[in-house]
């Protein structure tokens, strides 16, 4: 990226939520902070770890942010307990539209997402206009790691099959986790307003902007596996995952 691609003027926040990431953090805070955009900001949101993660946040927080003439590239929102994903997210995308970020990026600390996309999914959105970029597995080009097994890779692609199905969305990765949404589309959408706790918020979230109006775009990106540490996906969010297209279809049609 060139310097005059690198959008100067443009306050970028990325919102991370942790929750046991201490392991991953360190390394995920430089390969964030190293990005070539000029007005970029990390915003970890983290559930009370127990493995020290907020305290490593902090650290880096204070390490990031010396020498920078009263500006912070790294904060920390410390949440008390640990209710869901979607919650954290709507914690940290608040606080990101407070402080006055006009691009919200929401990013996994565990690795999975290619931080190196985040230029090139900023670059689309300030180019088309459009409110949200998806960082897409399944367009063309986009890719799964092969650590993946065939049974993990088939319910994905279920999942994401059957969300577009009950909502009749074209997003073809619409249970994705590394967005990036416009400041307008997230207050459109009004984050108070979601419903969902766990990882059924990348839907529902998506859903809500497309009827809003707001028009999405796909980039392909490779999702890797997690080197260190344990996924939080569980039965319950999985449930949750396939109640949610069926609540947000009958509300859509009751409205």
């Amino acid at each position: 990226m060139t310097a005059q691609n690198r959008h100067p003027g443009v306050p970028v926040t990325i919102v991370m939520p942790t929750y046991n990431e201490a392991a991953n953090l360190p390394r995920m805070a430089e390969l964030v902070l190293g990005l070539p955009v000029d007005d970029l900001h990390l915003k970890i949101v983290d559930d009370s770890s127990p493995d020290g993660t907020g305290r490593i946040a902090e650290e880096l927080a204070e390490k990031y942010n010396a020498d920078q003439n009263g500006r912070r590239r790294m904060s920390v929102l410390h949440r008390t307990e640990k209710d869901g994903l979607g919650r954290a997210y709507v914690a940290g995308m608040s606080a990101a539209l407070a402080e006055g970020a006009a691009y919200v990026v929401q990013m996994d600390a565990d690795g999975s997402h290619p931080a190196e996309a985040v230029p090139r999914m900023l670059g689309t959105a300030v180019a088309s206009g459009v409110g949200l970029v998806v960082g897409s597995r399944y367009v063309e080009g986009g890719s799964l790691d092969e650590e993946w097994g065939r049974h993990r890779v088939l319910l994905s692609r279920f999942a994401n099959r059957y969300a577009r199905t009950v909502l009749g969305t074209k997003i073809r990765d619409i249970t994705a986790g590394f967005n990036l949404w416009s400041a307008a589309t997230l207050r459109d959408v009004d984050l108070t307003t979601l419903d969902s706790a766990g990882y059924s918020f990348q839907v529902e979230l998506k859903f809500k902007a497309v009827r809003a109006g707001h028009s999405a775009v796909e980039i392909p990106i490779r999702f890797e596996e997690r080197t260190e540490g344990v996924s939080k996906m569980s039965f319950a969010t999985q449930v949750e995952s396939a109640l949610v297209p069926l609540r947000l279809r009958m509300r859509n049609r009751r409205s």
